[in-house]
């Protein structure tokens, strides 16, 4: 495997933001759904959950799940008013 600069630099980015507490892609599932949840009700969710926050911040992968949850649970309450 060849690194180019432009690859290293992105690495050396994603380790400099890293923490002693951040949370990974399990974890972040783990409470995803209260995440969604608290959002719903007019809540920020940020201030009791900043660690999942944070890794939505940094991972599209669940930042996706996150809205894709947020948008289903929306259209049905939708449907249900």
């Amino acid at each position: 495997m060849v690194l180019n600069v432009e690859t290293l630099k992105k690495m050396a980015r994603a380790i400099a933001n890293t923490s002693n507490d951040e949370i990974g892609c399990d974890d972040c599932f783990e409470f995803i759904d209260i995440f969604v949840e608290s959002e719903l009700h007019g809540k920020n969710p940020a201030e009791a959950m900043h660690l999942v926050e944070e890794h939505l911040n940094h991972c599209m992968n669940c930042r996706e799940e996150f809205e894709a949850l947020l948008d289903a649970i929306k259209a049905t309450s939708e449907k249900n008013d």
